[in-house]
């Protein structure tokens, strides 16, 4: 996950310039904090980390944001200028970063089913058609399960565009911000019902006959759209209010120290994850500190901003592809070597990880990076033969 905002084609020399290394910091973060949450190493490197990979899937919410801050700045920049939005432009865009390693690792779990991290694989038709994460048996069908962010995803570059593009033709602040109300109030409303009535009728989690938490709450995108929201949020103030967002950045380290504190909140709450409190607010408090960090990391003048750690770059370049792979990965390792690394944590950690990130680098530079170049050449002969500023939106600071 997200997967989306991971996703970062290797810079070229003169893309690095442009480049966010606070965001290149939490993109990596964001990848190893979901690798250990999914790892099949039980306590992760070392005992004293259970509770760090115990809370590993926020890992995908950190994505959401990073996700909806960048192509939310990628949509709004054009119209914030009074151009007219290429949809063309921004679906070949997506289709291009998205699709190529995607289809390639779901032929992998459609044609090797001992790369599946389980027996279960859902028809394939769910997959191409982005619904998994609607139609999923969970307790049946777990292999590839992880796929359900990317459909998340989907479903955002799908309807946000056409969104802020309705919103744009009478702008409205007040709208902008009755729309967002609406979807952290009715997120809460809407979580809280499904988690009441399934308790109700199906038993508690872990004792009903289907796996309804991760269904019905965990998986539905209308579930999930907080950390997609505020980072849109944190485009729009860039994009609608510079000055202030200028302004602001003088105070990234703040907020920093305030995303970390409310991460913190955010875990406390959903200390039982499957709670109804957690499920309730939890996402939205989420959201908000991740949306803090992000801030930070928008800026070279915070901590994380500041310097070019050696290696985080290329992590958040390859994010994705490791997102695609990692669990299946896991899995290979696991059946040759598994039982030889029980008692050796440490190694089976570096182990388990250099594997993943051995298949990611293949994936990378075998399919993502052939597509990109292709994308590249497609979007400037699309770009030649419409007028200047109807072509997609493009720039290196946007890693998109």
């Amino acid at each position: 996950m997200p997967v989306g905002a991971a996703r970062l084609q290797t810079p070229t020399p003169a893309a690095q310039a442009h480049r966010l290394p606070g965001l290149d910091v939490l993109r990596a973060i964001a990848v190893a904090w979901v690798m250990l949450f999914h790892s099949f190493l039980n306590e992760g490197p070392d005992e004293g980390l259970v509770w760090l990979c115990h809370y590993g899937w926020m890992g995908v919410d950190l994505f959401f944001v990073l996700s909806g801050y960048l192509i939310g700045s990628q949509v709004l920049t054009p119209l914030a200028r009074g151009e007219r939005l290429s949809f063309g432009g921004f679906y070949l865009r997506r289709a291009f970063r998205i699709l190529p390693a995607f289809l390639a690792v779901l032929a992998v779990y459609l044609l090797v089913p001992g790369f599946r991290e389980s027996p279960g694989l859902e028809s394939a038709w769910k997959f191409l058609s982005f619904t998994l994460n609607l139609l999923i048996d969970y307790r049946q069908n777990q292999a590839f399960s992880h796929a359900w962010s990317l459909c998340v995803e989907e479903h955002f570059y799908l309807v946000f565009p056409l969104l802020a593009w309705w919103l744009m033709r009478r702008a409205s602040t007040a709208a902008f911000v009755a729309i967002c109300a609406s979807v952290v109030l009715g997120g809460i409303a809407l979580r809280a019902g499904v988690w009441l009535h399934d308790f109700e009728t199906e038993g508690p989690v872990g004792e009903s006959a289907r796996s309804w938490f991760a269904e019905d709450i965990y998986f539905p995108t209308w579930n999930r759209l907080d950390g997609l929201l505020a980072g849109v949020v944190l485009a729009s103030l860039k994009t609608f209010r510079a000055q202030w967002w200028r302004r602001a950045q003088a105070y990234a380290n703040v907020a920093l120290l305030a995303g970390l504190g409310v991460v913190a909140a955010a875990m406390w709450l959903f200390r039982e994850r499957t709670g109804l409190l957690a499920n309730a607010i939890g996402w939205p408090v989420l959201s908000a500190g991740f949306a803090l960090l992000v801030f930070a990391g928008t800026t070279r003048a915070s901590w994380i901003g500041r310097w070019s750690i050696p290696g985080v770059g290329w992590l958040a370049a390859t994010s994705y592809s490791l997102y695609l792979v990692h669990k299946g990965v896991f899995h290979v390792v696991d059946e040759s070597v598994g039982e030889l690394l029980t008692a050796h944590s440490l190694v089976a950690f570096a182990i388990y990880g250099t594997a993943a990130l051995a298949a990611a680098a293949v994936l990378h530079y075998g399919v993502e990076q052939p597509f990109l170049r292709l994308r590249d050449w497609a979007l400037d002969a699309r770009a030649r033969t419409h007028a200047p500023g109807a072509g997609a939106v493009r720039g290196p600071a946007l890693g998109e």
